[in-house]
Parts: C-alpha cells; sequence; structure tokens
C-alpha cells in the first residue's frame, strides 16, 4: 500500500453559496451556507486516504468545537493523526468561501495552522521513514515548510511541494523538492519573475521539475531536462473549485509511482471530479469513482 505523508493546514471551511460575487460594500443575498471540513494539508490527506493510500497528518487544530470535528473527519476517513497537535486556547483554522458560478473567493484565518512548528514536525519523522511521498503546502509557518523538507531529504523521500497560497520562495528550498505544484499565477511568484512570462518558459527557468496546473487545460509537466509536455484536461460541468487542486496533488502523490504521465492524468481526472461536485472534501473521489471515470473516458 502507498504511504503517503502530508504537512499541512487544517480548517473548517465555512462555504457561502451565492449567485455572484457581490461587489465591495455590497450585501447579497445568499442561496446555500454550510460548514465543511478543509484546508489544504486536510484535503490532500483526505483525498490521498480515499484513494486508497495509508496517510499520516501531520498539523494541528485548536480546542475548540470546529477543533474536535475536524479531528474526528480525519479519523473517520482512515487519516492517521498521531502527529495532529490539539492546541489549548486557541480557535483551530477557518476559511469564508464564497462559491458562484463554479468559481470561489477565499479568506483564511490560519489560528492553530500558524502553531506548526519544526518541533513537531522533527517529532514526525518517524512517519516521513519509509513513506512513498510527502505533500506539504504554504499555510503553516515557513521554518515548518524548511524543516520539512529537511526531514524529507535525509529520509530520502520525495516532496511534492504545492506552493499555496502563493509566496517567493528560496532557491535552495526548491532544488530539494522532487515536484513543484504551481498554477501559472503561484509559478510566477515563486521565482519572482514576470507576471507576462511564458509558463513554459517558467517551468524551464524553476530549479525542479515542476508540473504546472492550468484548470480546464489540464496539466503542463516537465521532469528534468524534459520539455513541458501536456495532458488535456476532462470536460465536467463545473459546479465548486474548492479543494480540486488539492485533490490533483493527492492522486499525482498516489500514482507517481506508476510513471509521471499516468500519474498527471489520474490527477487530472480525479481534480475533474472534484470540481463537477459541491465542497472540498465531500467531492474527493473514491478509487472506484476514479477508476469509472477513466474507464468512461479512455
Amino acid at each position: 500500500m502507498t504511504r503517503i505523508v502530508v504537512v499541512g493546514s487544517i480548517n473548517m471551511d465555512l462555504v457561502t453559496l451565492a449567485p455572484r460575487f457581490p461587489e465591495p460594500g455590497e450585501t447579497l443575498t445568499g442561496d446555500r451556507f454550510l460548514t465543511v471540513p478543509g484546508g489544504k494539508g486536510a484535503n490532500q490527506a483526505v483525498a490521498a486516504a480515499r484513494l486508497g493510500a495509508r496517510v499520516s497528518m501531520v498539523g494541528a487544530v485548536g480546542d475548540d468545537a470546529f477543533g474536535q470535528q475536524l479531528y474526528d473527519g480525519l479519523v473517520a476517513e482512515g487519516v492517521d493523526v498521531t502527529h495532529v497537535a490539539r492546541l489549548e486556547g486557541i480557535g483551530s483554522g477557518t476559511a469564508s468561501i464564497t462559491v458562484a458560478g463554479g468559481e470561489n473567493n477565499i479568506v483564511v484565518v490560519p489560528a492553530a495552522n500558524g502553531r506548526v512548528t519544526p518541533a513537531q514536525v522533527e517529532a514526525a519523522r518517524v512517519v516521513v521513514r519509509g513513506a512513498d511521498a510527502l505533500l506539504v503546502q504554504l499555510e503553516i509557518p515557513l521554518d515548518a515548510v524548511e524543516a520539512t523538507l529537511r526531514v524529507a531529504r535525509e529520509e530520502g523521500v520525495p516532496v511534492i511541494l504545492n506552493p499555496a497560497p502563493a509566496q517567493r520562495l528560496p532557491v535552495e528550498w526548491l532544488a530539494h523538492v522532487r515536484f513543484l505544484t504551481p498554477n501559472q499565477h503561484e509559478l510566477t511568484t515563486v521565482l519572482g519573475a514576470e507576471s507576462t512570462s511564458d509558463f513554459r518558459e517558467l517551468m524551464r527557468r524553476a530549479p525542479c521539475p515542476v508540473v504546472l496546473t492550468r484548470g480546464e487545460d489540464g496539466a503542463w509537466f516537465r521532469d528534468g531536462d524534459d520539455e513541458p509536455r501536456h495532458q488535456s484536461g476532462f470536460k465536467v460541468e463545473a459546479v465548486d473549485s474548492t479543494g480540486a487542486g488539492d485533490t490533483f496533488n493527492a492522486a499525482l502523490a498516489m500514482y507517481l509511482q506508476e510513471g509521471l504521465d499516468v500519474a498527471v492524468r489520474k490527477a487530472c481526472a480525479a481534480a475533474a471530479i472534484a470540481v463537477s461536485r459541491l465542497g472540498a472534501q465531500d467531492g474527493m473521489p473514491r478509487v472506484d469513482e476514479l477508476n469509472a471515470f477513466l474507464e468512461a473516458h479512455s
């Protein structure tokens, strides 16, 4: 069984469905409101678990009601939560999400996620050791991200770094990443490049292999000195794009041992299924659903 470690955020998503996004200062009547477990780290952990991986999560929740729900939700999905800290006197992370026309606007409050420490990552070395892949994002403090890259490098575990929310990163960090998985905006920001740069040229300039997500267009990917290659997206009716990128990353990590071309195709398919459903974790496919989707689109 594939073993995946995820180091990252755990949030409660506060989701409002609206006919459109409000203008500044405008009040709209929404269609529906719901609370859904989320956070890029937890999303990737759940997505990988549903695809059949044995997953360990490293992160933190608060001692509020959301924290208990988030912790219990990970357990229910079969995720190992041994290294999920439950912090006293602090709230759990939240993301306020407005969904309109299949797109979303998101405001994240890190709370407990901002307390993930290098020491906590070091303590999780025991689960990193021997893992097939490690997933990490940028919704936790950068010193914890740096510690994650170091521990994974020392243990010989390939890292998939999803650089979101986007920020400039040291070149030496990127040099130790197996795959960087940005969208075009994130890649531009990570490299400190001009926003008008061609994304394929940016992929060539990156000091590590890149798998670039491009929504309906699918993904472009480059390993080593190869020229960027393209995997087309799958046509679906978009309902909610929240969590689609996290689903993509989880599937990429899950199927990487089958070869990069296969992994990217399966990742695009898993993300397409997620986009066609409401909610981040609620929309993530299980392995039988992914296989059926791929068979239908063969």
